[in-house]
């Protein structure tokens, strides 16, 4: 096993800094949800020291007192190097952003802005259950156009959820997960091409939340939906959220193609006055200055997709995974061991393992559990003796 836990890293790897009792000194949500016998391998947070450059830049503001109201222009523009450096990306145009206080809070003003109340915002089930959440308190209705057997885009289901959102004239909206959570998988720059085409042709408004964008396996590279032809009256949600776990540090940027410009104007002020300075500052210096750190993340998370891969061929191999190419989320189709709809429940009970169960992510999440990989081998190592004690 020894050798799947080495290779290759540009700096010392942040998923192995920390130990279990550091770690059990937190305060957040992953680790107080549940009693200190559960190992907690379920929200996105991950367990990592805060990177330098971000540590530095949160230091430096509170030596000096800043810790006002956010002003400039420093997010969008940290943010538009970054997609032109990573991504090869120049489209990001620093005019057309609107701060809001995080990805979620965007996402629901992004579909007020493009949609009425009752009005239908199409998603690709199984996906993140906030989205569920908030098109509800949007007071919007979901219909769900399912992914297909090889966890992509289905483009005919699509298709047929269009239709259905559209009826009756209409105005609808397509709420996209790039890449996808909890599959790990990243469109292609022709999935998201064909999928402008089909919203052109039906007359509906993406709103792609790519939070997970800076997340990639190595040698992948993200395509950001605005990117692609045909994109230019859609609405993109980013942050440094998940690439540098900031959730705790609140800061969204909501980024308009050329032909969507006109609805920022519509964003409230409340909106992105409500976001958080020291936030804005977080994610500023993490897509500015924080390269280096992310990168030795990312090959930590390929090193535990290898390792994850090994362990459930030989403890549960029962057990299908796809490894995804982005995120550091592990989708488990666990519908062969016989433990019903919620195999979360299961792990939870009697192997002391919290996963994510898959019936909160909709159509197609039954039997399946989510496993958050951004986390010490040796903890993934127990996670799954766990689990396999579970079964047996």
């Amino acid at each position: 096993m020894s050798g799947l836990l080495s290779g290759a890293r540009t700096a010392v790897n942040p998923l192995r800094q920390l130990t279990i009792h550091q770690l059990r000194q937190r305060t957040s949500l992953k680790w107080r949800e549940y009693p200190d016998d559960v190992l907690p391998l379920w929200v996105a947070e991950m367990d990592v020291p805060l990177a330098e450059p971000v540590a530095l830049a949160i230091t430096d503001a509170v030596a000096r007192g800043d810790t006002g109201y956010t002003a400039g222009t420093a997010y969008p523009q940290a943010v538009a190097e970054f997609a032109a450096r990573r991504w090869g990306w120049d489209g990001l145009a620093v005019e057309r952003t609107a701060l809001v206080p995080d990805v979620m809070h965007g996402v629901v003003e992004a579909l007020r802005l493009v949609t009425d109340p009752g009005d239908a915002v199409v998603v690709n089930c199984p996906v993140y259950p906030p989205f569920y959440e908030s098109v509800a308190h949007a007071e919007r209705r979901i219909v769900e156009a399912p992914l297909g057997e090889d966890l992509r885009i289905d483009l005919d289901a699509l298709g047929d959820a269009f239709r259905r959102a559209r009826a009756g004239g209409r105005p609808a909206a397509y709420l996209l997960c790039s890449p996808h959570n909890p599959t790990g998988v990243m469109h292609s720059a022709a999935e998201l091409t064909a999928v402008a085409e089909l919203a052109q042709r039906h007359g509906v408004r993406v709103v792609a939340d790519e939070i997970h964008a800076p997340v990639v396996a190595g040698g992948a590279r993200f395509v950001p939906y605005l990117s692609v032809p045909g994109a230019e009256n859609g609405l993109s949600l980013m942050s440094a959220s998940k690439g540098w776990n900031l959730a705790g540090l609140r800061g969204g940027l909501l980024v308009a193609g050329p032909a969507a410009a006109g609805d920022l104007a519509r964003v409230p002020f409340g909106v992105s006055v409500g976001t958080s300075h020291l936030g804005v500052i977080a994610h500023t210096a993490a897509f500015r200055d924080g390269g280096e750190w992310l990168d030795a993340v990312l090959t930590g998370l390929d090193d535990n997709r290898r390792l994850l891969t090994a362990l459930l061929a030989e403890h549960l191999p029962a057990v299908r995974y796809q490894p995804g190419q982005a995120t550091y989320l592990a989708w488990l189709d666990c519908r062969a061991l016989g433990l019903g709809d919620d195999p979360a429940s299961v792990f939870l009970d009697r192997g002391r393992v919290a996963l994510n169960s898959g019936l909160a992510f909709g159509t197609g999440g039954v039997g399946h559990v989510r496993l958050n990989l951004a986390t010490a081998p040796e903890l993934i190592i127990e996670a799954v003796h766990r689990m396999a004690s579970a079964v047996g």
